[in-house]
């Protein structure tokens, strides 16, 4: 297939990209960075837009069998009146576009990212795509996005939400933050550590992605989580038994609020997100535990 990736040189599109490439596909990658570290292979190419407004790249698009959409500015960091407006267009802006210039000639595929923020604060509900958004500034983010993303399916084209958890991995994503405050003896849960962590191993959401990709029979919203997901203080306690060192550092709930407001409830909420649809379509994790997951990705930074 020719795939065109958004944000496709990022923590998850590069990984991405680089697995496509290894099953034979061809692979394009949009970021906005006009002279980023490239994937030295032959059938990958990239190109430099801006994808948050309609351009030429848009004409891209006409020769490709299948998008993934990945595109989005970074979440973590102070949800001022602007960060809070860039991280809502650039990703609905993008989406938007996206799906105004997919072939009207034929089907296509859209795979387009979500995020478990979609669901909000839900305590110890156990979350499949049949449930319903939350109201906080993410969900309404996440349903937002799926919608434009969802449009798409009017045209004849299939459309998948991968609303992804949090993602591990060892160059980068949550653990990119985690490992050098642990090993500074700092490491400890959010808050009293009960809220629920649905996490994912980088191998398993991009090999996930990949799986959509190539089944036909997958539409709709997708969980792009490991399926056992666990609590903040089981994930702190495993992270810190890898690397040796104790969890005694609890970051108390009200201090995050303080700190860093709406996105310091943001991390304190809770989603026990269960990836229902790829588990009845067939889909193996390689890393279904947190314990698999962490003991692969720790090895190979310490």
């Amino acid at each position: 297939m020719n795939v065109l990736i958004t944000g496709g040189l990022g923590f998850v599109g590069r990984y991405l990209s680089r697995l496509l490439l290894e099953k034979g596909h061809h692979v394009t990658a949009l970021g906005l960075r006009p002279q980023p570290r490239l994937i030295p292979h032959p059938d990958f190419s990239y190109l430099s837009a801006d994808t948050t407004r309609p351009g030429a790249w848009q004409e891209t698009l006409c020769d490709m069998d299948a998008v993934v959409n990945l595109a989005g500015k970074n979440i973590f960091r102070p949800w001022t009146a602007r960060a809070k407006a860039e991280i809502y267009d650039s990703r609905i802006l993008t989406t938007r576009n996206v799906a105004a210039a997919l072939p009207q000639d034929r089907p296509t595929t859209l795979v387009s990212a979500s995020a478990v923020g979609y669901y909000g604060d839900r305590g110890d509900e156990i979350l499949t795509e049949a449930s319903t958004a939350g109201d906080d500034f993410l969900a309404r983010v996440g349903r937002d996005w799926e919608a434009e993303a969802l449009a798409a399916a009017e045209g004849g084209h299939r459309v998948v939400a991968a609303r992804i958890g949090i993602v591990l991995g060892s160059d980068g994503g949550a653990l990119e933050k985690m490992i050098p405050a642990f090993r500074s003896f700092l490491g400890g849960p959010l808050g009293d550590g009960s809220q629920w962590f649905p996490w994912i191993h980088i191998d398993d959401l991009t090999a996930a992605l990949a799986f959509v990709l190539e089944n036909a029979s997958v539409a709709g919203p997708v969980n792009c989580t490991a399926p056992n997901p666990v609590r903040n203080r089981e994930f702190a306690r495993e992270l810190a038994r890898l690397l040796n060192r104790p969890a005694l550092m609890p970051a108390p709930g009200f201090m995050i609020r303080m700190v860093l407001g709406e996105l310091g409830q943001a991390l304190l909420s809770s989603q026990r997100v269960v990836p229902e649809k790829l588990l009845e379509a067939g889909f193996a994790f390689r890393f279904p535990t947190v314990r698999e997951a962490l003991y692969d990705l720790v090895r190979a930074v310490v």
